[in-house]
């Protein structure tokens, strides 16, 4: 199957969720770290927002090339 087929293939309501929850955790993490206050906050919280952004970068592209082979 070629990446653009899985793509484009249904998704898995499982993952789906999953890809949802990376959408999630990736835009609350570029809106903390696009506050302009973020250098009056300690260094904590930017780390911990840039490691949630890949982690939801990561879950919503994986999450997204799982195929539900039983909607064919």
């Amino acid at each position: 199957m070629k990446l653009t087929d899985r793509l484009l293939a249904p998704t898995p309501p499982f993952f789906a969720k999953v890809r949802n929850i990376g959408l999630i955790l990736t835009a609350v993490s570029s809106a903390v770290l696009g506050l302009p206050v973020l250098a009056a906050l300690p260094a904590i919280i930017g780390k911990v927002a840039a490691y949630l952004a890949v982690a939801g970068t990561v879950m919503s592209g994986i999450s997204q090339t799982a195929v539900d082979t039983d909607a064919d």
